[in-house]
């Protein structure tokens, strides 16, 4: 039995298990890294430990300091533990679209959590950052940990994570398969692998649908800690100093579905509790292990548990909500109920434009139309995150006609649609809106997370009381 004189001492030193049933017909050998048997769940323990040791050694963070960070939950946990036995107080900036579990796991630790919910872009006097940078100006003692740009965060790699894949493949490793969050892990592991093998393995990206890392537009996504989104109305996308791009040879990208459904699998067909990024990275090695042969031993890293997405990724009711169907239904659901794709018009034209340009697709006058950051002008499903508000074109109609064709679409939008998932039933969806905004006129409907088409009430009122009178007949 292993025996260690502090918790600190037990991070790194985690398993690799063989996949074997999704893995099933694969020529290579697919294992996993299980990251979350570090003491905080995470592979985010490593580098919580290597840039606060970092921050004692230079003097950034003295005895009795404070520990700050920007983070979707992991980095804080790590922070937080490392912290607690070091002495160190933890003060966590995050979103409460996080997972209530790892927000309640921050708290465990002792974490003062700041829940900062703002979609502002990055800079913006709103934002997490801005919020933590503030709080570490006013406070004596404190530290920003900034892991997107900290070098200890990808140096905890180089001297950990990549040595121990390839002592444990007994350098057989062929090919290395993590996501892109911070830029940390795949870019310390990726650099060591490289110089063990001589630069024979392969680095890949396992990269959100929409990251811009693998050459999409930023759009938000579900899976947490992974890909790089954008704010619509940012000036500039920026990446963080922690990626080394020159580390990785090829990108693969997964969407939320097959990353969630990958993860979901693996609990139930391998006995393996894995979160959303491991679902990602999972499934781009599998997918990676089709093209490749008996000689290829492909390492997948699993950043975390599924543990902390209990009420996530792992809840039926939830996915549900998202429009991430499971099984089809026996009975009539939204699917067929709206028009696709939703009607949509951006913020940045005018009134005169937008009349223009919804007369030319010939909308319906009185239909709800989507006010959107971006992507009006395609006819792709679109994140929840990129709705503004609602228009109708006899509003805008009306606005062009009392003189106010010159001003922008921004200043005529009411507030965003609730959504709605489209394996619901039109009563269970009614159901689901008036408990969740009483007021509702129109819904977004979601198909695996995205916005398909809209829906009114007047719709559903009308598709329930129908499917009521034919279940009466029956």
């Amino acid at each position: 039995m292993t025996r260690y004189e502090s918790v600190i001492e037990s991070i790194g030193g985690t398993p690799l298990v063989r996949v074997h049933r999704l893995a099933a017909g694969l020529h290579p050998r697919v294992y996993v890294k299980l990251e979350h048997q570090n003491p905080g769940g995470s592979v985010k323990d490593r580098a919580a430990l290597s840039m606060i040791r970092a921050a004692e050694r230079d003097g950034s963070l003295r005895p009795g300091g404070t520990v700050v960070e920007v983070t979707s939950g992991n980095t804080g946990v790590g922070l937080a533990l490392v912290g607690a036995h070091l002495g160190y107080r933890a003060v966590i900036f995050t979103s409460s679209r996080i997972a209530v579990e790892k927000i309640r796991l921050l708290r465990a630790y002792g974490a003062d959590v700041r829940l900062v919910d703002a979609f502002v872009p990055k800079g913006h006097p709103d934002s997490l950052g801005a919020a933590a940078d503030r709080f570490v100006d006013e406070t004596p003692g404190a530290w920003r940990a900034d892991q997107y740009d900290n070098p200890a965060n990808p140096a905890a790699h180089v001297g950990s994570t990549g040595p121990e894949i390839w002592a444990d493949t007994e350098g057989a490793v062929t090919h290395f398969v993590a996501s892109v969050g911070t830029g940390g892990t795949i870019s310390g592991t990726g650099r060591a692998l490289k110089a063990l093998s001589d630069g024979a393995v392969r680095v890949i990206a396992a990269d959100p649908f929409g990251s811009s890392y693998s050459g999409g537009d930023g759009s938000p996504k579900y899976v947490e800690g992974a890909g790089h989104t954008v704010h619509p109305e940012a000036e500039e996308d920026v990446w963080p100093r922690s990626f080394d791009l020159a580390a990785v040879d090829e990108y693969i990208t997964v969407d939320d579905r097959e990353a969630i459904f990958t993860a979901r699998r693996a609990a139930r067909e391998e006995g393996l509790l894995l979160g959303g990024s491991a679902g990602t990275a999972l499934a781009a090695a599998l997918r990676l292990a089709e093209r490749l042969g008996p000689d290829d031993v492909i390492v997948a890293l699993a950043p975390d548990s599924g543990r902390n997405a209990l009420s996530t990724y792992y809840d039926d009711e939830w996915l549900a909500d998202r429009g991430f169907v499971i099984e089809q239904s026996e009975v009539p659901t939204l699917e067929g109920l709206v028009d696709e794709p939703a009607p949509r018009v951006g913020l940045h034209l005018t009134v005169a434009e937008a009349v223009a340009r919804l007369d030319e697709r010939e909308t319906d006058a009185a239909a709800p139309v989507l006010a959107v950051y971006r992507r009006a002008d395609h006819e792709a499903p679109i994140p929840a995150l990129d709705v503004a508000g609602l228009v109708t074109l006899d509003g805008l109609r009306r606005a062009l006609e009392s003189g106010f064709g010159e001003d922008l679409v921004r200043a005529h939008i009411v507030a965003a649609p609730p959504t709605v998932g489209i394996g619901r039933t039109a009563d269970a969806a009614l159901a689901a809106l008036d408990a969740s905004q009483g007021s509702w006129t129109a819904a977004s409907v979601l198909r695996d997370g995205r916005i398909v088409g809209v829906t009114t009430r007047e719709t559903l009122v009308a598709h329930a009381a129908r499917a009521g009178r034919l279940a009466v007949a029956r």
